[in-house]
């Protein structure tokens, strides 16, 4: 007999405005918060109703979610839809960007989107601090996806692959492209070389930054340019989470850097001679800072979609 099932709805912001909708098996409410979403990169109260313009927006935005729908939605009893991914605000911005509001894009080349993981397949950090002010950064691995993918016994546990972080060869890159030497050989009793880098900063005896980072070798980068970030370039906590990111690991020789620096930035460092490679995102920090009136302020890195900063 057909049994009625009970579901979270899908829900999203917009403009102020929070949405509640109908949740799969239904695509309608991913699909609406979705395209809500790319709308807000757009001033439609500016373009007027039934304008050309606003018009072109909404047909073209529409045009991405229903190639969206016909790869990703289904039963959730049966198939995991990625709704968070769906409905993430960056990637309606990255489809925001790819609207021409004076020509349309054919169909035929518009293809469902490529959306991050249901969950980061990264290493994992945490900050945390109390009403007290006692504060911890907590950054765990196990190194590359699924670590060994060997689980110790029925536990339940995963066996890391942390041996990777050993210079097997000198000379000889890891999985992250890093270069070692002797002083990292692989060796009885030895622990290998981390990239990990939990932080906490201290501003007059109080604890005024704790933060940390995901992303094997770009970790010690991405939390370097928290600090500096915060400090020299007197960010907030979210500007200066959400700011690009860039990183040189020596070998390769390359000046890795993310989308959001400026064109004429890029050209600037060609001519210096650094050699500029435009790649995915990298890092994901989790942060608290701590303001001059005792205020807690957190920010989690939109560049996961799993993350979250909560307070109690």
């Amino acid at each position: 007999a057909y049994k009625a099932v009970e579901r979270t709805p899908i829900s999203g912001d917009y403009r102020g405005y929070q949405v509640y909708s109908m949740p799969p098996p239904s695509s309608g409410g991913i699909h609406i918060v979705q395209i809500l979403n790319i709308l807000e990169n757009f001033d439609m109260q500016k373009y007027g109703f039934g304008s050309a313009d606003a018009m072109q927006i909404m047909a073209e935005a529409e045009k991405y979610a229903y190639a969206d729908r016909s790869e990703y939605l289904g039963d959730p009893d049966f198939v995991k839809v990625p709704w968070q991914a769906l409905t993430n605000k960056a990637y309606a911005k990255s489809i925001a960007d790819q609207i021409d509001i004076n020509k349309a894009k054919p169909s035929s080349e518009i293809r469902p989107g490529k959306l991050a993981p249901y969950e980061s397949n990264q290493t994992t950090h945490y900050s945390v601090v109390d009403k007290d002010g006692n504060a911890v950064a907590v950054t765990y691995t196990l190194n590359t996806t699924f670590g060994t993918g060997i689980v110790a016994g029925e536990s339940g546990i995963l066996l890391n692959n942390q041996m990777d972080d050993f210079s097997a060869k000198p000379g000889v890159p890891n999985v992250y492209g890093l270069v070692g030497g002797d002083a990292n050989a692989v060796g009885p009793n030895k622990r290998p070389l981390s990239s990990m880098s939990p932080t906490i900063v201290v501003k007059d005896g109080k604890t005024w930054l704790v933060t940390g980072s995901p992303g094997g070798s770009r970790i010690i980068t991405t939390v370097l340019q928290m600090v500096v970030n915060s400090i020299d370039y007197g960010m907030n906590v979210a500007e200066a989470t959400n700011a690009p990111h860039f990183h040189h690991q020596w070998l390769p020789d390359e000046l890795r850097v993310e989308k959001g620096f400026s064109p004429d930035t890029i050209k600037l460092l060609e001519a210096k001679g650094q050699k500029v490679a435009l790649k995915e995102a990298m890092g994901s920090t989790q942060s608290i800072m701590i303001g001059p009136d005792g205020e807690l302020y957190g920010a989690s890195d939109p560049r996961s979609v799993d993350d979250l900063t909560a307070g109690y």
